[in-house]
């Protein structure tokens, strides 16, 4: 990495007036770290430099916090529900305002080229803009009853909501859960991945320069398996949204179900695309590179297994390596198609899956190995866009998360078969189909097992549209007015009225 992007990153560390040893952020101000607690290194994948420090939240902060964001709660909900949404609009407001430093800020957490931290800054700002119009449309019912008795409803807020966020997309997770919470009445108090803090550290503070009461949504920091299980298990969370893997998901799913309480789960995906012999292959070729250049394959949405016919493959994976073999790689300030993955870890995970690909008898079409940009630095965590074919169904690579820029292509040889393929797996988030025939693209719909279905197209839908899986891909779902209803409960209202 040059000097002058260093200078750039050290520049973005110092306008956000965040502290380089990070503390949980509780009733508007940062708590001094406790003493003997564990500093946890947040570096930048571009180049392995650190960047900032976790230091993990005591057992008696987390209780603190949990505590605050219960007492928040209560007057808040209490507030007029108009007046509610006006001071989440001004939150939104807020993120707009320093929508640049937080894009540069994501940029050096994630690694994520800086035109997709842009665009996920933006999608922050408009879930509490949406959210903020619906606060005073929270609705009950009235319940048709026998004469002289009258019955109806209300939605009430929960409580506090504990909400767990991952690192892939740290500031859109969070206000895609904290904004429904929010506008419902409920307190937060949310862990952001301990990889990926400083946007989440960052929009807490907006948030109460914005005009939330401080304390209505309190930020704990450390790993999962510590602050995280402290968290969930206080006797004050009555609900708990978590994204991440599977078995991390049972464990929370266990926790919920022992204390009687709500959840939330998305858990991850393996998104099949059906590519039939009458579609537009051009535009299959660029839903199948994007997966790949979209957060560099780290999202569970991404569409990773292409499904097509036996009769349009050839010439669907040669577009496809066209587009794939011309991406950049490279630091996600400079503006690359593909940036770092999240850690070296990682790095070795995703490799590992393409050397297995290679030993089950895939062929690796393009990539597949090691990149190290110009300028990036011996530290980065860079991986070549991946595009496989010869690719089965029985293999890891197409029925385990890769979270990875790896693509893979299986055939089919009819649409029974290829709806076979593509629900034949554990996870069942999101789906895709590409065809002229509209007939056929309701059919497939129907057909396959996902929360989302995309048809001749595959990239993000917009907040007010339902977001959720089947199978193991979790519990719930987030966005759209659904989003609402996990964060509140019904009250039913029978009167004698004669």
């Amino acid at each position: 990495m040059t000097s002058t992007a260093r200078t750039d990153v050290a520049e973005i560390l110092t306008r956000s007036r965040l502290p380089f040893e990070l503390t949980a952020f509780v009733d508007g101000q940062f708590l001094p770290a406790a003493t003997g607690v564990d500093l946890l290194d947040v570096d930048d994948p571009a180049t392995g430099v650190v960047v900032a420090r976790v230091a993990e939240t005591s057992t008696d902060q987390v209780a603190d916090a949990v505590r605050s964001a219960h007492e928040a709660h209560l007057a808040w909900w209490r507030l007029d529900p108009p007046e509610r949404g006006r001071r989440m609009s001004a939150v939104a407001s807020a993120i707009r305002g320093d929508a640049e430093l937080l894009a540069h800020l994501e940029t050096v957490d994630s690694g994520k080229p800086l035109s997709q931290a842009r665009a996920d800054i933006a999608g922050s700002a408009r879930y509490f803009e949406y959210y903020a119009g619906l606060a005073d449309k929270i609705l009950g019912e009235t319940i048709p009853q026998a004469p002289g008795t009258f019955a109806y409803t209300v939605r009430e807020p929960l409580g506090v909501i504990a909400h767990i966020t991952p690192w892939n997309a740290p500031l859109t997770q969070l206000a895609r859960g904290v904004a429904p919470s929010l506008a419902a009445g409920n307190g937060v108090v949310a862990k952001p991945s301990e990889l990926t803090p400083l946007t989440t550290v960052l929009t807490a503070r907006l948030m109460v320069e914005a005009g939330l009461p401080a304390g209505l949504c309190n930020v704990v920091l450390g790993a999962g398996s510590t602050t995280g299980a402290e968290l969930v298990e206080h006797e004050l969370v009555r609900h708990i949204t978590f994204t991440g893997s599977v078995a991390t998901g049972r464990s929370v799913g266990a926790v919920a179900a022992r204390r009687i309480i709500g959840v939330n789960l998305e858990l991850g995906g393996k998104s099949p695309t059906i590519v039939c012999a009458d579609a537009d292959l051009e535009a299959a070729a660029r839903a199948g590179a994007l997966a790949v250049v979209r957060n560099s394959g780290q999202s569970c949405f991404a569409t990773t297994r292409l499904v097509v016919d036996r009769r349009v493959r050839e010439q669907l994976v040669h577009l496809l390596a066209q587009r794939m073999a011309g991406l950049s790689v490279g630091h996600g300030l400079d503006e690359p198609d593909v940036g770092p993955l999240i850690s070296e870890r990682q790095f070795h995970r995703v490799m590992g899956y393409v050397d297995s690909a290679r030993s089950s008898g895939a062929d690796v079409v393009t990539g597949g190995d090691r990149s190290e940009p110009a300028g990036a630095g011996a530290g980065g965590h860079f991986v070549t866009p991946t595009l496989l074919e010869g690719v089965r169904n029985d293999m890891p690579v197409a029925r385990e998360e890769i979270f990875g820029p790896v693509q893979s292509v299986l055939e089919f040889d009819s649409l029974e078969q290829a709806v076979s393929i593509a629900n034949d797996n554990e996870y069942g988030l999101s789906a895709g189909i590409f065809t002229r025939d509209v007939a056929t693209a309701h059919r497939v719909a129907g057909l396959l097992q996902a929360g989302q279905v995309q048809v001749n197209r595959y990239t993000g839908a917009g907040v007010e549209v339902p977001f959720g899986g089947y199978k193991n891909s979790g519990l719930g779902r987030e966005k759209g007015v659904d989003a609402v209803h996990h964060y509140t409960q019904v009250k039913a209202v029978v009167m004698d009225i004669a």
